[in-house]
């Protein structure tokens, strides 16, 4: 039992967010029901988003809707506050958080009051002072910017079918990636794949015809499935005609041009921001310990070092890794951990409710998985290296497998079945960006090209 009434906050609502509430509702049921303690996450959308299945559903492979999680039907014993947390005072224990009501009041954030303290904000994509890139480029962090951009690549060929002007469909059909990592490589080989699909339906649009450039800064890309796999993986977006451009970097895309620093200009319509993330800037607005890098200094036990009553996993925690065999070696912000800190986090707050002792955190990676479209892929797992569909089937049935809850799990294995038996579908539905354009048109207003106020967007 708990010493005392517990008022437990999670901010966030992501991996560590929602898996750890999951835990804490587990071991705290009985305490739950007797009003003993109190679960709140605070997070700006209502549901989980399973990342690694963004780019099968950017591509149709998924429904959106079952790449995400609903928190509230997941996390039942718990207090959902969609918003958005913008301060900690843990000296005081206390969080402020903006909703969209304290918008709509105009009464300014909402202020909460805690105990224990989770924070798993997550990240956000860390962006350069590039010239256009904020008025031009999309990002690939949400389903919505998924759907967007799979909506938006069918436009784009739409376009180029229907236009007379050569340079018009050159550049609607030149689609320029950056960032050689996870997101990129994968968004970039899955988008590749069904647009080279939907051209067979197109009579003036060949799959030659349209130019996909990945920019790299570095030297290699998906360094987590090693440099042998790395290697392969270029050469093998080379044999589908893709442009890979490595220790370049994109300097402007102001005008629609996409300049690279080796000097080659690509007149664009598509610019896809995927290089790298930063932690969330509320733990600037924090009175707690952060590293160089800005995220929290933590313990192995997923502690705030240094600050009783708060913990930390995921993107926005520093966690020294054990397993490592160079101190001060800290764990990679990636999903691998992140499942498995949120579990440790969930026990040990319960440990620390109930005056027991600790546990460590403490995993060896296991390696990585990474697909490049349907039925290709590369993995390097515990050493051993594969490639082509072996890789590709191990990266569905690895991701399947951790998906959350069961009814997720059915759907994405029914719509995989589905999506064996019958052809693509290659729909693209970009007026969900302009929900209300036609009715407007029909009352006589003029239709506003801009989606509506919301942060989050439309879909």
């Amino acid at each position: 039992m708990v010493k005392e009434r517990a008022r437990i906050l999670v901010v966030g609502g992501g991996y560590v967010g929602m898996y750890t509430a999951l835990r804490l509702q587990r071991k705290l049921k009985r305490e739950l029901g007797r009003g003993e303690a109190e679960i709140m996450v605070v997070t700006p959308d209502p549901y989980m988003t399973y990342q690694p299945f963004l780019p099968e559903a950017a591509a149709g492979a998924i429904s959106p809707r079952h790449v995400v999680v609903p928190l509230r039907r997941v996390l039942d014993r718990c207090h959902i506050v969609i918003g958005e947390a913008t301060g900690v005072d843990h000296a005081a224990r206390t969080a402020t958080v903006r909703t969209l009501a304290t918008e709509e009041e105009g009464t300014g954030g909402l202020r909460i009051a805690y105990d224990e303290l989770v924070l798993a904000p997550g990240s956000v994509a860390r962006t350069l002072p590039i010239p256009g890139l904020a008025e031009h480029a999309i990002g690939f962090k949400t389903v919505e910017e998924a759907i967007g951009l799979r909506n938006h690549v069918l436009e784009q060929m739409d376009i180029a079918s229907s236009t007379r002007d050569p340079a018009v469909r050159d550049a609607a059909l030149t689609f320029v990636f950056v960032g050689g990592g996870y997101a990129g490589v994968e968004a970039l080989g899955e988008l590749e794949d069904m647009a080279r699909y939907a051209a067979r339906y197109y009579h003036n649009i060949r799959p030659e015809d349209m130019k996909w450039i990945l920019v790299e800064a570095s030297g290699r890309i998906l360094p987590e499935v090693g440099e042998e796999m790395g290697r392969y993986t270029v050469s093998e977006l080379r044999r589908r005609n893709i442009d890979i451009r490595l220790e370049t970097r994109l300097e402007s895309c102001a005008d629609r041009v996409a300049v690279l620093s080796d000097g080659s200009r690509f007149p664009t319509r598509t610019v896809v921001w995927t290089a790298g993330v930063k932690p969330h800037p509320v733990l600037a607005a924090t009175d707690l310990p952060l590293n160089g890098r800005g995220r929290l200094k933590c313990t192995a036990e997923l502690a705030v070092d240094g600050a009783a009553h708060a913990w930390a996993a995921g993107d926005a925690a520093a966690v020294p890794d054990l397993t490592a065999g160079e101190p001060g070696r800290e764990c990679a912000p990636n999903a691998q951990h992140a499942l498995r800190q949120a579990r440790v986090l969930g026990d040990n707050v319960v440990h620390s409710l109930r005056g027991e002792p600790l546990e460590t955190y403490a995993h060896k990676y296991a390696g990585s998985v990474a697909s490049l479209g349907l039925h290709k892929g590369v993995a390097q797992v515990y050493g051993r290296r594969l490639k082509g569909f072996p890789a590709w089937f191990m990266h569905r049935t690895y991701h399947l497998s951790r998906v959350p809850t069961f009814n997720r799990k059915a759907r994405v294995a029914a719509e995989w079945t589905l999506a064996g038996l019958f052809k693509r579908e290659i729909v693209s539905l970009g007026s969900l960006e302009h929900p209300r354009a036609e009715f407007e048109l029909a009352a006589g207003g003029k239709p506003s090209q801009d989606p509506p106020h919301d942060p989050k967007g439309s879909s």
